[in-house]
C-alpha cells in the first residue's frame, strides 16, 4: 500500500432499509443470510456514493469477488424495522479492498437523513447495533486473474481512494 492509499479515520457510508416480511423467518427475525445480502448493499450503495456503480465497473471488465466474510449477530432486526447499513472501507490497495459494516436499527428520522451522509470515526452512528461483519475482497478481471485496479480502472481507483482517504475528487 502507496502512502497516499493509508487512510486516516474510517469513513462509514449508510444505506437506509425497511425489513421486508420474506426476509424473515418463522421465528419473526430476519434470517442469517439476509445480513450478507445487505452487506452487498452497502457496498454497492458506498461505491454508487462515492460516484461509481457495479454495472459501468463490470462492463469495463472490473470484477470485485468476495474472498472472505465475517458475521457477528448481536440482536435481531424485525419485520418493518427500519435500518441502516454502514459501510466503511478498512483496507484499499490496487489489488484488494475490505470492508467493515454496522447493521443498525434507526427512528424514522435518522432513516430518512441517512440518505447520502458520510460519518467519520468522530461522529457517532445513529441507532441501536445489530450486527457487525467484514468482507474482503479482490480484484479481477472477467476471466478472474488478478488486475491493479489503478490500471484496470484507473477512474474507479481515484474514486475509492477519495472515498478511504476523504479526498476530493469524486466521479460525477
Amino acid at each position: 500500500m502507496t502512502q497516499e492509499e493509508k487512510q486516516t479515520e474510517l469513513r462509514w457510508y449508510g444505506a437506509p432499509l425497511r425489513v421486508r416480511y420474506q426476509e424473515t423467518d418463522q421465528m419473526a427475525v430476519v434470517y442469517h443470510a439476509n445480513y450478507l445480502n445487505w452487506f452487498e448493499i452497502g457496498r454497492t450503495e458506498m461505491i454508487r456514493q462515492a460516484g461509481f456503480n457495479y454495472r459501468s465497473m463490470e462492463e469495463r471488465g472490473v470484477l470485485l469477488p468476495v474472498l472472505e466474510i465475517n458475521v457477528k449477530y448481536g440482536s435481531p432486526a424485525r419485520y418493518d424495522d427500519m435500518i441502516t447499513v454502514y459501510t466503511a472501507i478498512t483496507d484499499f490497495s490496487r489489488l484488494r479492498l475490505n470492508y467493515n459494516y454496522e447493521v443498525r436499527r434507526v427512528t424514522a428520522d435518522e432513516h430518512q437523513s441517512n440518505v447520502g451522509k458520510v460519518w467519520t470515526q468522530a461522529d457517532t452512528l445513529p441507532g441501536e447495533l445489530l450486527v457487525t461483519g467484514t468482507t474482503r475482497h479482490a480484484w479481477v478481471n472477467t476471466e478472474w486473474k488478478p488486475v491493479r485496479l489503478d490500471q484496470a480502472l484507473p477512474e474507479l481507483y481515484t474514486a475509492l481512494r477519495s472515498a478511504f482517504t476523504g479526498g476530493e475528487g469524486k466521479r460525477s
